[in-house]
């Protein structure tokens, strides 16, 4: 038996899976966000490592041996985050996360001291996003100094829960690859980067292949867990990328479309992309000699939380729920009566790098009713996908058939919508909502010999429904599409003012 653990934006997420590739069991715990400044996004560490504690707790006491079948366990996480430790091991403050933007002006002043975008993107194969862990270590460095002279480790999210689970200060390849700071297309820390920025290597960990083992649990959380003596824990992967490979996307020729939190359009390759312009994100596939290419929109399943919670409180006869929002937005039609949205509320790193953007509604007039306001958050979100997929086909991804996953996906509006906006089938596959967890737990089952590799491990992966698209909907929203498109240079000027 496998466990594969998920460090979300909001969940902790652990899976157990058998020998078969099968989930026999799942548990799930939550914890807040934490919002200090507008653009700011912070987390305790200690929540996460509550959380996980009580998710496996729950995990094993339900599996048929109580746990003493677990064989290995696999990590998974929410990228880019930054964790300082100090010299004992302790957070330092809280986590500054993913879809944080204070760090945007050290990332302007990273390229430059690069000697510019080309040179950047020849040391790492990426831009510095403002979400990335380079920007926020020098971000960090300026504004708290005092804690940066004290800072002996920093850490990805998930790799903080393998410290606490075996004591190694470790990542995987395409975890470090979201830093900003990794040599992607060698699979090595950019020492030439690392110098020009005064960052000592000595802070960042070890990185090693998704398939390695990098420790066993501590004697106290073999007892607290009943797992056996010495259970490997093994690399895993950053949310984004293993997500995708646990949709069976190792090589290229799929895209996966995964809307949970965020969005992401992704695929594998078997060379490490090119990245003109540094339009997308390139990072180490989790398979050895794999590489992988994605766009990331900040809000996507995020924006239809934000809806719902926005109309929470006036919701005076029914409650809203996502069921509720779901079935006003089937009683819209197509393109919501002129409604446009943009789902830009955490900034946005893809299609556009632009850190000051903010969600926008146009077109809003007396006729749009909260059914208007559901469906067009919608299909913003998904038209804004259709556009970063150009992005990633002109950097060389290939799309022969499309994949969907994540939590947003359970309700079938998104998938047929999905379908509609792409103009082509939409399959989903075995085990896709569970996303990255099931990716971590094959990793785990390929580092401790279960399965020879991920081709031989995804071999149980199949397709469990299509959906088509249908002719009028797909017909408007290609009549809709260059409008969307056209909106955030429109709009530009209106959010550089806003962020001065």
């Amino acid at each position: 038996m496998l466990i594969g653990i998920d460090l979300g934006t909001s969940t902790c997420k652990a899976i157990a899976v058998n020998g078969d590739g099968d989930v026999v069991a799942k548990q799930s715990r939550d914890y807040p966000m934490i919002n200090l400044r507008q653009g700011w996004a912070e987390q305790d560490p200690a929540e996460w490592w509550r959380a996980t504690d009580e998710a496996i707790t729950a995990l094993t006491a339900s599996l048929p041996e109580r746990g003493r079948e677990v064989t290995g366990i696999g990590l998974c996480g929410q990228m880019h985050g930054l964790t300082a430790l100090d010299a004992t091991g302790q957070p330092l403050r809280h986590a500054i996360l993913w879809n944080d933007q204070r760090a945007a002006p050290q990332c302007d002043r990273i390229t430059e001291r690069a000697g510019g975008l080309d040179e950047l993107l020849r040391m790492t194969r990426n831009r510095m996003l403002p979400g990335f862990t380079g920007g926020k270590i020098v971000w960090f460095r300026e504004n708290e100094p005092e804690l940066f002279e004290r800072t002996a480790h920093v850490l990805n999210p998930k790799d903080y829960l393998r410290f606490r689970m075996t004591g190694a200060y470790a990542t995987d390849v395409s975890d470090a690859s979201g830093t900003g700071l990794f040599d992607v297309a060698r699979r090595v820390w950019s020492d030439e980067l690392l110098e020009l920025l005064d960052i000592d290597r000595s802070l960042l960990p070890e990185a090693v292949e998704s398939v390695e083992q990098t420790g066993r649990l501590t004697p106290e959380l073999v007892r607290r867990w009943n797992v056996p003596d010495g259970t490997p824990v093994f690399g895993g992967g950053g949310d984004a990328v293993i997500q995708t490979t646990a949709m069976g996307l190792v090589d290229a020729g799929s895209v996966g479309f995964t809307i949970g939190t965020a969005g992401i359009v992704a695929g594998g390759a078997a060379s490490c992309p090119d990245n003109p312009g540094g339009r997308v994100q390139v990072s180490c596939g989790n398979a050895p000699g794999r590489w992988h290419c994605m766009g990331v929109s900040l809000s996507a399943g995020g924006a239809f939380q934000w809806l719902r919670d926005a109309l929470a409180p006036v919701a005076a006869t029914e409650p809203i729920s996502f069921d509720r929002l779901i079935s006003l937005a089937k009683a819209v039609d197509p393109g919501s009566d002129g409604l446009r949205f943009l789902p830009y509320l955490l900034g946005e790193r893809s299609p556009h790098v632009a850190p000051e953007a903010t969600g926008t509604w146009v077109g809003l007039t007396p006729i749009h009713h909260a059914g208007h306001l559901a469906r067009s958050v919608m299909e913003g979100v998904l038209l804004n996908l259709r556009e970063i997929l150009e992005v990633c086909r002109d950097a060389g991804l290939e799309c022969e058939r499309v994949i969907a996953s994540g939590g947003a996906t359970s309700e079938s509006l998104w998938l047929q919508m999905l379908a509609d906006v792409l103009d082509r089938e939409i399959d989903v596959v075995t085990a896709s909502s569970e996303g990255g967890a099931y990716g971590a737990a094959l990793a785990a089952g390929v580092g401790s010999g279960r399965w020879r590799d991920f081709d031989e491990a995804l071999a149980g992966v199949g397709v469990e429904r299509t959906f088509a698209p249908e002719r009028e909907p797909a017909r408007v929203y290609d009549r809709i599409f260059p409008v969307h498109r056209g909106l955030y240079d429109g709009l530009r000027p209106v959010y550089l003012a806003n962020a001065e």
